[in-house]
């Protein structure tokens, strides 16, 4: 397993502590369509723990013998400062940076899981199952509700998504996940996919883009 830490734009270390993964499900409409899934009314949540992270500028490593494993990119945030009941004003200030993440699912068990009405920790949150980029400081993010990224698996679009195509936008996402739990510094809240989820092979080749801030290049092993 690759060792993780949280780093900036510049390949810098951002002096955070490591924290737990908030990921928030069905949050893009066309994602929702495409698994044939129930429109939620509040966010739907579920938490990757920190063994979840990985680097995603390294090989990315999908379980074998589980059935296929799912690319689902998004946009992650790194927080700050905790949020406890938050407020907008002090959902804004306490975001040190905006970078991407994949949620790595393996799909079969997730089914299986749904049916018998059980978590999804066993299909989301495996060791390695959050490779995280790095982070591009939030005064460098001109506008959290337009934010462009895509996923190319082997030089052929697989993802697009914007962040103003999700149902419950950065901030408020932010505001409502801190009055159900507290939000921590080092705590990263990945917001949700885009449509385009599909499995992953190995020696599949990457290319994801968060729009004017980088684009990595990787492989799957």
């Amino acid at each position: 397993m690759f060792e993780y830490r949280h780093i900036d734009s510049d390949g810098n270390n951002i002096d955070l502590p490591l924290g737990k993964v908030v990921c928030v499900g069905r949050n893009y409409l066309q994602h929702i369509k495409e698994l044939d899934n129930e429109v939620p009314s509040t966010p739907l949540l579920f938490i990757k723990p920190t063994t979840a992270l990985c680097d995603l500028n390294k090989p990315v490593v999908i379980p074998k013998n589980f059935g296929p494993c799912h690319n689902e990119l998004e946009v992650a945030i790194l927080i700050k400062s905790p949020l406890c009941k938050a407020s907008t004003e002090d959902v804004t200030a306490a975001i040190w940076g905006v970078g991407l993440g994949l949620d790595l699912t393996l799909r079969d068990v997730q089914s299986t899981l749904k049916k018998q009405g059980h978590p999804w920790e066993r299909a989301k949150a495996f060791d390695a199952s959050c490779p995280m980029s790095q982070f591009a400081a939030v005064n460098r993010v001109e506008n959290l509700t337009d934010i462009d990224f895509s996923l190319q698996v082997n030089n052929e679009l697989r993802q697009l998504g914007n962040s103003q195509h999700m149902l419950f936008s950065i901030v408020k996402l932010l505001v409502n996940i801190s009055h159900a739990f507290t939000l921590l510094p080092g705590d990263i809240v990945m917001t949700g996919t885009p449509k385009g989820v599909a499995s992953l092979s190995v020696g599949d080749e990457l290319l994801i883009d968060l729009n004017g801030h980088f684009s990595i290049m990787t492989n799957v092993v």
